[in-house]
């Protein structure tokens, strides 16, 4: 509709605007409410119909002391890392091999994504994939998983 076509633009200065009488257009009383008004008594059908799943609950949220959240790194991580972490005291160097504690890195779990060139003495590791401990040992460097 074009913007001179509009009623609202055509009857300005009149009384009721083109709505009858005055009480029609006035307030929220014209259409049961604002909102979301009235959509358990009048305006159910169309909430029932529209929104089904607007009332109610579904599913749950675990516990959050039961959600463990693990921190994941790869080899070639700590590969690309080492200066850095030699740097911060993080990993230490014995002879030509490179002691490293996961925990005290922050980690939990060892994936075996990238290339393993140093020899590495891996400690305190939760869990490890096959591939990590196969190019670890390739390399002539160990794993010590903890045990639980």
């Amino acid at each position: 509709m074009a913007h001179k076509d509009r009623k609202i633009r055509k009857m300005r200065g009149s009384r009721t605007c083109g709505y009858g009488s005055a009480q029609k257009h006035r307030g929220a009383g014209s259409r049961g409410g604002r909102g979301l008004a009235g959509s358990k008594k009048h305006k159910w059908s169309y909430i029932s119909k529209y929104m089904p799943e607007h009332f109610g609950k579904r599913g749950f949220k675990r516990p959050k002391k039961l959600i463990k959240v693990r921190r994941i790194i790869n080899i070639g991580d700590i590969e690309k890392c080492l200066d850095k972490f030699l740097s911060d005291g993080k990993v230490e160097k014995k002879g030509n091999s490179y002691i490293i504690d996961l925990k005290l890195l922050g980690y939990d779990k060892l994936l075996g994504s990238g290339k393993v060139i140093h020899k590495f003495i891996v400690k305190n590791v939760e869990s490890c994939s096959k591939s990590a401990i196969k190019k670890i040992e390739e390399t002539g460097g160990t794993v010590e998983l903890i045990k639980k």
